[in-house]
């Protein structure tokens, strides 16, 4: 169902297809990567890969796994193989304790080396739970965490993949460079070792020597193919030692799930908290207000009512429109807590109804096969109540646009306007707090507006119907 508000054209598309599908209409105007993700290169990335930054700090991590591979296979293998045969006493227990930590305490500097050398940055795990104090507890808490079995996992399965990654480093790059440089050392086998050049082949009976120019020349472009691919290949081991420190040294998705749970929580509480405080300080500046000085109006009516009726009578008449602005008054809190009209209608007649009441021309149109889940439904009406103040006081638009429609498990908002644009999420405005909001009850608020306009906010939530 579609309204029209006002008169005149309306915002931009909705970003959708017709049967509310995703966002393939949008997608490709969104901001995406950093400043730096546009910078040109005069040379493509295939020539200038044997010489870039990135390139020789994945080498010098490669080089560098080997030795401290070595050192944490070494640990772990000693201390767990110690602990283990001590498990018959009660060593055994302190000894994997501190194999553990030894593994936690190596992990920690492998995501210190792999964001300095892979811009690889992975946050720690949790942090141990003890409970209560003393040794025992701190060697039950870590022996009890997952985070130390993952951290000694990385310990073993890291040194056969720093050894191979070590072979193939140590081995192609010294081959490429020597090969592309051929043509300028080619000249040490005459002067030195006595044969016309580099032996590509030799027996008893033939020798082969690569010592005429189309032989070096060749040579060289061989060397030209191992040096450019060699970095790539390098970078593919690098991924994997990067999908290393992330699944195994960083923290686990229940952890990250738990912590995101916590926060959110916080959110919600914060928000409920301020919730209150708003309609604590609506009552008793507006409604409340207005019925004391009314009911100290109508005692002065009652008073005079003998002595002068016609006075009396204008102070009732004006006591009356009192009470019609205490009732709107009221009506326009509750509205603000949740609309009535909501609950008996739906999202199509409640956002109608704040459509109607913008100061900007607004089309609404919802799309929605059946109604979700109460909770969701208000997040969503108020959702759209905001932004829709922001476009009456910020935005200098002509016309907008409310869509809402239900994308797999997912309810859509999208809100629109032709205005100046501008809008930043992350300026600490209203639109923070949107998102702050949102992401406490797991949906996503995006938001696409430039400098000049036009805006387009759009806002996933969970349907839970």
């Amino acid at each position: 169902m579609a309204t029209d508000y006002g008169h005149g054209g309306y915002g931009p598309g909705r970003g959708r297809d017709g049967h509310g599908q995703g966002y393939d209409d949008w997608d490709s105007d969104w901001p995406t990567g950093s400043p730096e993700s546009g910078r040109r290169h005069r040379l493509p990335a295939a020539l200038r890969a044997p010489i870039e930054a990135r390139t020789w700090r994945e080498l010098g991590y490669v080089l560098l796994s080997l030795p401290v591979s070595v050192v944490l296979f070494t640990w772990t293998v000693t201390m767990v193989s110690l602990g283990a045969g001590l498990l018959v006493t009660f060593l055994g227990v302190p000894v994997l304790a501190a194999a553990l930590a030894g593994c936690r305490a190596f992990g920690a500097l492998e995501r210190a080396r792999a964001r300095a050398l892979l811009d690889v940055d992975v946050r720690g795990p949790e942090p141990l739970r003890v409970h209560k104090p003393g040794a025992l507890a701190w060697m039950g808490a870590v022996l009890k965490s997952g985070a130390s079995w993952r951290n000694l996992l990385y310990t073993l399965v890291q040194f056969p993949w720093a050894l191979f990654s070590f072979i193939v480093t140590a081995t192609l790059y010294p081959l490429g460079w020597s090969l592309l440089t051929y043509p300028l050392w080619f000249w040490v086998f005459p002067m030195y070792a006595g044969q016309a050049g580099l032996q590509l082949y030799g027996d008893e009976h033939h020798q082969i020597y690569l010592d005429n120019p189309f032989e070096i020349t060749v040579t060289t472009l061989v060397g030209l193919v191992f040096t450019l691919a060699t970095p790539w290949l390098v970078r593919a081991l690098t991924t994997v030692d990067g999908l290393l420190v992330r699944g195994l040294l960083g923290p686990s998705l229940l952890s990250e799930r738990v912590v995101e749970l916590e926060s959110d929580r916080g959110v919600v509480v914060d928000t409920a908290a301020a919730d209150l405080r708003r309609i604590e300080r609506d009552l008793h500046d507006g409604a409340q207000a207005r019925l004391v000085g009314l009911a100290m109006d109508l005692g002065l009516a009652k008073e005079k009512l003998r002595e002068d009726p016609q006075a009396a009578a204008r102070m009732v008449e004006e006591a009356h429109g009192e009470v019609k602005t205490a009732l709107q008054e009221l009506r326009d809190l509750a509205r603000g807590i949740h609309p009535a009209v909501l609950t008996d209608r739906g999202l199509d007649a409640a956002l109608s109804s704040v459509a109607s009441r913008c100061t900007v021309p607004v089309r609404v149109e919802v799309d929605l096969p059946s109604r979700p889940a109460p909770a969701i439904e208000g997040i969503a009406y108020f959702t759209v109540c905001e932004l829709l103040q922001n476009v009456s006081k910020h935005s200098r638009a002509r016309s907008a646009s409310v869509d809402v429609w239900r994308s797999e498990n997912r309810l859509m908002l999208q809100v629109s306007d032709d205005g100046v644009g501008g809008a930043d999420a992350s300026a600490g405005s209203g639109l923070a707090g949107l998102r702050g909001r949102l992401d406490a009850v797991d949906g996503v608020l995006l938001v696409d507006s430039p400098a000049g306009g036009p805006t387009r906010v759009i806002a996933e939530l969970p349907w839970r119907g």
